[in-house]
């Protein structure tokens, strides 16, 4: 009878092990080929995104897979097969440029070969100032900025208007860039929060293969000063 109970708990132990194996190179598999997850550390992308926003960002779309072990930032060999370009108005998480080993977010502003120029408020893309409306107050706590609706033209999506959500605190208060060219293979990006977003005005531009993929989601999000779960913006789609 023991001998039994002994075989069986056996037998229950290695398949414990195999279901793990399996879910592990399940995980594994979404991971490199289809979606990862990353939270929002920082209100650079604010309103679109806040901080403890958790979002999902599709690693397909862009054909960015990468192998390495799951759970860990430890990662070996990546695959680069552009399935769609990244286009302007697009959210993407990257490697930061100054330090690859720090994912940042922000949206496309200007694609390989823009000339692109900021003064103030003023966004130019060839030569064009990228048409804004104002559409209302945003506030967070003792946080007070402006909402713009803000548009460009989307070079990969049959030149269609694609308009997007950005905030600003201090009018006129932006960093001067430009005017300047885009180099092949970089992208120029911006945070939607205009006035507190270490971005391309300060640090130039996001190389092609640095980009991870696009944020398309927000699967949680908990507001840590109170705290509280955020059901609002659960399942929110990002644009």
């Amino acid at each position: 009878m023991e001998e039994k109970n002994y075989q069986k708990e056996k037998k229950s132990f290695w398949d414990n092990i195999k279901t793990l194996i399996y879910i592990i190179i399940a995980v594994s598999l979404i991971r490199v080929f289809f979606v990862q997850a990353f939270n929002i550390p920082s209100g650079s992308m604010k309103p679109t995104l806040l901080v403890g926003d958790f979002i999902l960002v599709n690693k397909f779309v862009y054909g960015d897979w990468t192998f390495g072990i799951p759970f860990t930032n430890i990662d070996f060999y990546t695959i680069k097969n552009r399935i769609v370009k990244p286009d302007r108005g697009d959210i993407i998480v990257f490697k930061y440029p100054e330090n690859p080993k720090i994912d940042y977010i922000k949206r496309i502003i200007g694609l390989p070969g823009d000339k692109i120029e900021v003064i103030g408020d003023t966004v130019k893309v060839n030569g064009k100032v990228l048409e804004r409306k104002y559409i209302g107050e945003f506030r967070q706590y003792n946080e007070y900025a402006k909402k713009y609706e803000e548009c460009t033209i989307r070079k990969y999506h049959n030149n269609e208007k694609y308009c997007y959500t950005i905030m600003e605190i201090y009018e006129g208060n932006e960093k001067n860039f430009g005017p300047i060219t885009v180099p092949e293979g970089h992208y120029f990006v911006m945070g939607d929060n205009r006035d507190n977003s270490r971005d391309s005005r300060w640090w130039g531009f996001v190389p092609d293969d640095y980009i991870i993929g696009r944020a398309f989601i927000i699967y949680f999000s908990i507001d840590f000063r109170k705290p509280m779960i955020r059901f609002t913006r659960i399942g929110k789609i990002i644009k």
